[in-house]
């Protein structure tokens, strides 16, 4: 059986002192040659893994015809935003799971080949100054829909209901857009180059976008519908940081993952004083948490010049939910790795500024609802790291605002909007998907957003009396 073929990436010594991109991508000779890989199964199981239902056989097939174009435009027939998936979508879990040559090797790179196949398109769009766009019918008859929210799930329903014909308007709080793909993932990973493009994109297929609105207090839900809009789908995303509840854990120095990489992505605290945010970086940095989120935050606190970025985490590797890639790259960047611990307070000095954390040692018992192994404290193994500085990188919470601010929007508990098997919210009209309803990944809001907008078709022609095609 012949071996996946690797994608080249930076040096660590060389990646982990700026934020270009550390993977570079297949060249046509390897995309080709790991295309040539795929079996073309009858019954292509990768398709059932993949949440926006892309024909991975079919692009996968034309680029090992050496058509990367048609690969491109089978990509963008189901998925809209296939150069940002390509780069952050945790395929190993999903499509690539379901591989049959995972069964006994390594899956076909799904994910490196639609990075190659959008990349390729990219830049000979660029050179022609011209994109193509995916072709769809006018069955929305130019009828108005709103998106609140302009991350993967506002802009794939965005994008879907644009290639049915409708008037879809975007509508988003912050000054750019993009959402959690724009503030959330450090360039390093997905530069900003890569989303800009994929949202020019959108616009060209009539999508429209408009920043600096908060939907609850700039607009409102209700006022968006009495201005002729026929539905709104929300997708305002998870911004609520989750804290640890521990003594000293308001002392100065300790950022939320999610205040300390807006801090650098969106508000370019990186290139200060050249832009207006500034940004404090400790000698010795913690970062508690497991996931993508604490990577991303610990190896960006790295490129920012900390000395040592050591990650705490109360599992063992095994459990961490990071990606394998992410958790590698971080090892080779330098990221030092504190295991089987967990934080219970934090200590500072006079002036209110946090010197060292006070942890537990842990160790595994069963497995608790996730399927992992819960971790319990050893009792008396009380020790001491020292940090300037902290970031809390153990989730976030679905974004209350809106919810707060619109009258009859019903959530759960946790603050999860409510919505039926239609994304259909306690209000008639108005949609929900991705993390505000409680998504988890980029992808997966996604395909909460594509079966977002069917079921927004499915209303708006109802309410219109628009016939359905046969």
């Amino acid at each position: 059986m012949v071996d996946r073929i690797k994608m080249a990436q930076r040096p660590a010594g060389e990646r982990n002192k700026d934020f270009k991109e550390v993977n570079l991508g297949y060249s046509e000779k390897e995309a080709v040659e790991e295309a040539g890989r795929c079996l073309q199964c009858k019954n292509p199981l990768c398709v059932a893994g993949c949440p926006v239902e892309i024909n991975i056989p079919g692009f996968i097939k034309a680029v090992a015809g050496g058509d990367p174009l048609k690969a491109a435009r089978i990509l963008k027939e189901k998925n809209n935003l296939p150069a940002i998936c390509g780069r952050v979508c945790p395929q190993e879990g999903q499509c690539e799971l379901k591989c049959i040559l995972a069964r006994k090797g390594s899956s076909v790179g799904i994910g490196n080949l639609e990075r190659f196949a959008a990349d390729w398109e990219k830049r000979n769009a660029e050179r022609s100054g011209q994109a193509p766009a995916a072709a769809g019918d006018t069955a929305g008859a130019g009828l108005k829909i709103a998106v609140i929210g302009s991350g993967p799930a506002g802009l794939t329903c965005a994008g879907d209901l644009a290639k049915l014909g409708y008037d879809v308007t975007v509508f988003e709080s912050l000054h750019k857009p993009g959402g959690v793909l724009r503030y959330g993932i450090p360039g390093f990973r997905l530069p900003a180059a890569v989303l800009d493009y994929e949202l020019e994109n959108l616009q060209k297929l009539g999508v429209r976008i408009v920043l600096n609105t908060l939907v609850g207090r700039t607009i409102t839900v209700d006022e968006l519908l009495k201005e002729g809009y026929k539905a709104v789908f929300i997708g305002t995303g998870a911004g609520l940081p989750a804290f640890l509840n521990i003594p000293g854990e308001n002392l100065n120095h300790i950022y939320s993952a999610n205040e300390f990489l807006v801090r650098v992505n969106l508000m370019r605290a990186n290139e200060f004083p050249d832009h207006d945010t500034p940004i404090y970086i400790g000698r010795n940095v913690v970062v508690i948490g497991g996931g993508n989120t604490a990577m991303d935050a610990a190896r960006t606190a790295l490129r920012l010049g900390a000395k040592t970025v050591t990650l705490v985490y109360r599992r063992s590797e095994d459990e961490l939910p990071a990606r394998k890639e992410e958790v590698k790259h971080a090892k080779e960047e330098g990221i030092k790795f504190r295991l089987l611990t967990n934080p219970v307070r934090f200590l500072g000095n006079e002036k209110g500024f946090v010197e060292r954390m006070e942890c537990l040692s842990m160790e595994l018992g069963e497995p608790d609802q996730s399927g992992r192994r819960r971790p319990k404290p050893v009792e008396g193994s009380n020790f001491f790291m020292p940090a300037d500085m902290a970031i809390i990188a153990i989730g976030l919470a679905p974004n209350p605002v809106l919810p707060s601010l619109t009258g009859g929007l019903e959530t759960d508990e946790d603050g999860h909007l409510k919505i039926d098997v239609a994304f259909m919210t306690t209000i008639q009209g108005v949609f929900a998907g991705g993390d505000i309803v409680g998504g988890d990944t980029v992808i997966s809001a996604m395909g909460m957003g594509k079966k977002a907008a069917r079921s927004i078709d499915a209303y708006v022609k109802t309410i219109s009396n628009i016939k359905f095609k046969n």
